[in-house]
């Protein structure tokens, strides 16, 4: 990786020597080579750009939120870089909210939301194209000579639909902001800094947790966004099924940078940590680590997802036999999990409790432990009302999905969990038992043997459509399919 030339400001680039990285190996730079690189260089700018896919959706979640606050000023920021090591940074990921509501993936973007007569006039706030009269493309550590030409404000107004000025002003043009303003916290700094007395963090979190609410039911955009990322992660679980034995001769991490490899050609990444945990692993919830062996015999948990080029991510679970074949146990506990799932799938529908789902599949889970003598002499009833099944079924039997895998995380109670499911709503159902390898309430050969199967169910018109449903579920289903995979 070069690293010849310190990170240097547009404002600084003429005003100040030039600043080199220490230990950098070129003493310094030249008015001559100066003077050459203010020219010669072709226009390059785009004319005649189509508005991006989703200019017609972002408009109309834009017009929800003007009516929601009238009359105040709305900052929502993209984000900024994040540091991973010394001048080394992370992969840029828009803030959802500013997504969600532009389109625009640009790091260190604003959209401000101007109270007008009757709403409010949108702006967005990005860096323009790197100045080459000062410099700055080629000596600004993140000029488009370093990291890649990005759209000139012109470009952005085109593809985004909304009017486009240099987010360098925004600072000094919101500290002289006058009336109300609210703000989404946690992505930019320098924007909070600017508001630091015009906002209060009551007026901001209900911000926050309107834009949430927004996205708990989804336009056709986002739903064909969701269909997309599942199906990409369809592909993954068969890319990883297809190596299982290279995974053997290795670790999960095998397992992992193949179902990577998938996330970054069909889309833009994974959605979240791949969780590939296999044997006694998979009874650790959210195992990321993925240091551990794959050995015939026991069982691989994958849980992943691919996040599409537009944020959205799947969120999908398949436990499978790492020799293609259930032992008679591991099927028994498997096939307890798929009927639980069935179960709470078929809660989904247009009217249900968004409860309804997990208690389905909760009561189906009970009635099996109960079934196998592991609560003693109790009923399902009693062992429901005091919650004794979770020992084994831990967590929530699913969440709402969309541009965060959590998506909708700070919803009101009474609009998510407490709330009625409508047609849009995309959630998880992903029931489980996870019976830890040093529980000694449980038989010996039940020990270390986790399973999990989830999937993503839209909820339509009429019932639910499970976008996953490209990877087959029942224990038979499984074995063949990694049969016809494996060749």
């Amino acid at each position: 990786m070069s690293e010849e030339l310190a990170p240097e400001t547009p404002e600084t680039a003429e005003a100040e020597p030039i600043k080199q990285r220490k230990n950098g190996l070129y003493p310094g730079i030249s008015d001559e080579l100066a003077e050459n690189m203010k020219s010669g260089w072709a226009d390059t700018e785009l004319h005649g750009l189509e508005p991006i896919a989703q200019a017609s959706y972002t408009a109309a979640r834009r017009a929800a939120l003007s009516a929601r606050f009238p009359g105040e000023r709305l900052v929502i920021p993209a984000g900024n870089l994040k540091t991973r090591s010394n001048d080394t940074e992370y992969a840029f990921r828009a803030s959802t909210e500013y997504a969600y509501l532009t389109g625009d993936l640009t790091q260190d973007g604003v959209l401000v939301l101007e109270p007008a007569d009757g709403g409010h006039e949108a702006t967005v706030y990005l860096l323009p194209r790197s100045d080459r009269g000062n410099g700055e493309f080629w000596l600004d550590g993140q000029g488009e000579l370093w990291v890649g030409r990005r759209n000139s404000l012109t470009e952005a107004e085109q593809l985004l639909g909304i009017p486009a000025k240099d987010v360098r002003e925004l600072p000094a043009a919101l500290a002289g902001a006058t009336g109300p303003v609210r703000t989404v916290r946690g992505h930019d700094a320098g924007i909070e800094a600017a508001l630091t007395d015009k906002v209060t963090a009551e007026r901001d979190e209900e911000l926050r947790v309107f834009l949430s609410e927004a996205r708990l039911v989804k336009d056709a955009f986002e739903i064909a966004e969701l269909q997309k990322a599942c199906d990409a992660t369809a592909r993954g679980f068969e890319d990883v099924v297809k190596v299982l034995d290279k995974a053997e001769a290795t670790s999960e991490r095998y397992i992992e940078g193949t179902f990577f490899l998938r996330a970054r050609v069909d889309g833009n990444d994974i959605g979240y940590g791949s969780i590939c945990a296999a044997g006694p692993h998979a009874t650790t919830l959210h195992w990321v680590r993925n240091d551990g062996p794959v050995r015939p015999g026991e069982l691989l948990l994958l849980d992943a997802g691919v996040e599409t080029t537009e944020l959205y991510t799947a969120d999908v679970t398949r436990t499978l036999p790492v020799n293609g074949t259930f032992s008679p146990l591991q099927r028994k506990i498997y096939d307890a999990v798929y009927e639980a799932q069935e179960a709470g799938i078929a809660a989904v529908r247009p009217g249900a409790a968004f409860r309804d789902f997990h208690d389905a599949a909760q009561r189906v889970l009970t009635e099996k432990l109960v079934e196998w003598g592991l609560l003693g002499d109790l009923s399902v009833e009693k062992v429901l009302e005091l919650g004794l099944q979770r020992r084994w079924t831990l967590h929530g039997t699913g969440h709402m999905l969309g541009m965060d895998v959590h998506d909708c995380a700070v919803a009101r109670t009474e609009s998510y969990v407490d709330g009625t499911l409508e047609p849009g709503v995309c959630l998880t159902v992903e029931p489980g038992l996870y019976f830890q390898a040093d529980d000694l309430t449980v038989p010996e050969e039940y020990r270390g043997i986790g399973v999990r199967i989830e999937d993503d169910i839209l909820v339509t018109e009429d019932g639910n459509r499970n976008l996953s449903a490209a990877l087959p579920r029942r224990a038979d289903e499984v074995e063949a399919w990694m049969a016809r995979l494996k060749g």
